[in-house]
C-alpha cells in the first residue's frame, strides 16, 4: 500500500510540474504576442487619427464613419491586449507573502477605482475587514478589479449601494463585495471569471472582460477560491476566500 501511495504522489508531483511548465510557456507566449501586437496596433490607430484630422474635408459621411469604426476597433483591441498583458503579469509575478491589512487595501483600491466614475455617487459601506495572509501587491489587484466591477455595474442604478465585508471560517477567511446594480442570471455564473467573458454588451457597461479572470488567477495562486451570486436586475455579490495562515 505504501509503495502504491508513493507512486501516486510522485505521479501527482510530475503532473503538477508539467502543468506549471505549461502555464509558464502559455504566459510567455501570450505576453510576447500581446507585446508584439502593440506596435502595429498603434500605427493603425495613429494613421486613422491622421486620416480623420488631415483628410476629413475629402471624406463623405460614409468615409468618416469608416475611419471612426477603425479608431474605435483599434481602441477596443488595445484594451484587450492590455488586459491580456495584465493577466500574464499576475501569473508571472512571484508571491511575496505577508500579513495584509485588507481594510486599508480595500480603501486604497476603492479610491483608485472611483476615479473618473460616471453616474450617481454610490453609498459605500466598508466594514472593518479581517486581515489576510498573502501578497499585498497582488491582493490590491483583487480589490481594485472587484470594486471596479461593482462601481461599473451600479453606474445606472438610481441609488447605488456597495457593501464590503469579511468573515473568518474554519481554515479560511472570506471577503464579500455586494452591490445593488445590474446583477446577472445565475445560469451564466460559470462564465463570469473566464478570460474575455462578458454577460453584458460594451454599450451597456464598458470593460474588456479581463478583470474577474485576473481576480481568479491571483486568488487561485494564493490557494483560495472565488465565486459569485446574483440575480438579473437585483444586484450581485462577489466573494473570495484565502487560507488562514498555517491552514492546510
Amino acid at each position: 500500500m505504501a509503495d502504491t501511495l508513493d507512486a501516486a504522489y510522485r505521479r501527482i508531483e510530475t503532473l503538477e510540474r508539467a502543468l506549471a511548465e505549461r502555464d509558464a510557456e502559455l504566459d510567455s507566449f501570450s505576453y510576447g504576442i500581446s507585446h508584439d501586437l502593440r506596435s502595429p496596433l498603434r500605427a493603425i490607430g495613429g494613421f486613422a487619427q491622421m486620416l480623420d484630422e488631415d483628410c476629413a474635408a475629402s471624406l463623405d459621411d460614409n468615409g468618416r464613419r469608416y475611419v471612426q469604426v477603425i479608431r474605435d476597433s483599434a481602441h477596443k483591441l488595445e484594451r484587450l491586449i492590455e488586459g491580456l498583458l495584465a493577466y500574464s503579469r499576475v501569473g508571472r509575478q512571484p508571491i511575496r507573502p505577508g500579513i495584509v491589512d485588507m481594510t486599508t487595501l480595500a480603501r486604497r483600491a476603492l479610491k483608485a477605482a472611483s476615479s473618473g466614475r460616471s453616474g450617481p455617487a454610490p453609498e459605500i459601506i466598508l466594514h472593518e475587514l479581517p486581515q489576510a495572509s498573502g501578497d499585498p501587491d497582488l491582493l490590491y489587484h483583487v480589490w481594485n478589479n472587484l470594486l471596479t466591477n461593482a462601481l461599473t455595474y451600479t453606474s445606472r442604478t438610481a441609488a447605488p449601494r456597495i457593501e464590503i465585508s469579511g468573515a473568518h471560517a474554519e481554515g479560511e477567511t472570506s471577503w464579500q463585495i455586494r452591490d445593488n446594480g445590474a446583477g446577472f442570471d445565475m445560469r451564466y455564473a460559470p462564465k463570469l471569471f473566464g478570460m474575455f467573458q462578458r454577460l453584458h454588451t460594451e454599450d451597456e457597461f464598458p470593460g474588456a472582460g479581463t478583470g474577474l479572470a485576473i481576480v481568479r488567477r491571483i486568488v487561485t495562486r494564493h490557494g483560495g477560491r472565488v465565486w459569485a451570486e446574483g440575480a438579473a436586475g437585483q444586484g450581485a455579490s462577489f466573494y473570495f476566500s484565502l487560507p488562514n495562515a498555517g491552514a492546510v
